[in-house]
């Protein structure tokens, strides 16, 4: 005979209904929406697979906060979110779109060091722009896309306020550029002399030094893999993802 549950009480249920359960909750709509606009990733699974988008948007923000007028990316929100995906075993991969006027150097590496160590397959998609810091994150995906339209600014490093005109800064201000340049040549197929030259290209920009590339440009010089728009970088995530189960499904 039945009875009456109390409030502490709960129907017990099958690990597959809680599953369906967990998943039914990822996907309130209110919760998603909460997610966006806290940490700028959702995590979609209506397709073949699940995976997580993450967004770098805006300025890079390192230790000191920005203004808020200033659209940002926090990288002590991003770091988390990248080591949870590489440890879910829910996520099958992780779609990066960057629209970045690039930010602080030091958490920008962070973040592009992470994605490179990720066993996952990670995708990135530069639209709008993916300037300055925002290259190595681009290039520190397994595999980059570019749109058409979207733009690439590289660069030497900068600094803002005070600084002591002393040999030992400007020493400094160079190991910090090597850093840079190791790590995209490490992660593309653009060579160090043609990243410096670029770099320290004085004919294009009025108020600065450095190369504006499109996203053809992008390309040919080597930085990104292809031109594409959402659905080759979706499309490519995917087959990295059955590529990577039939290898498991293999060593077994």
């Amino acid at each position: 005979m039945g009875r009456i549950l109390t409030e502490k009480e709960t129907i017990p249920c099958s690990p597959e209904e809680e599953n369906t359960a967990s998943r039914e909750e990822q996907l309130l709509p209110g919760q998603q929406a909460e997610r966006v606009i806290e940490t700028g990733s959702i995590i979609s699974d209506n397709g073949e697979f699940v995976i997580q988008c993450m967004t770098i948007i805006g300025q890079i923000e390192g230790h000191f906060i920005l203004s808020p007028r200033n659209k940002t990316t926090k990288y002590e929100h991003i770091i988390p979110q990248l080591i949870a995906a590489e440890q879910s075993s829910e996520i099958d991969g992780l779609l990066v779109i960057l629209n970045t006027v690039g930010g602080d150097v030091e958490a920008g590496l962070a973040i592009a060091e992470l994605m490179a160590g990720m066993k996952k397959p990670v995708v990135s998609l530069v639209l709008g722009g993916g300037h300055s810091i925002g290259v190595p994150i681009a290039v520190a995906a397994k595999r980059s896309f570019i749109a058409r339209s979207a733009t690439m600014t590289i660069h030497p490093v900068r600094m803002n306020g005070l600084m002591l005109g002393v040999p030992q800064a400007f020493e400094y201000f160079q190991r910090m550029q090597r850093r840079i340049t190791d790590f995209v040549t490490a992660h593309s197929k653009i060579t160090s002399d043609r990243y410096n030259k670029l770099a320290s290209n004085t004919d294009e920009l009025i108020m600065d030094i450095g190369t504006i590339l499109d996203g053809e440009a992008a390309v040919k010089e080597g930085l990104i893999n292809g031109i594409g728009s959402l659905n080759d970088a979706v499309t490519a995530l995917y087959k990295m993802i059955g590529k990577s189960r039939s290898a498991k499904g293999k060593r077994k």
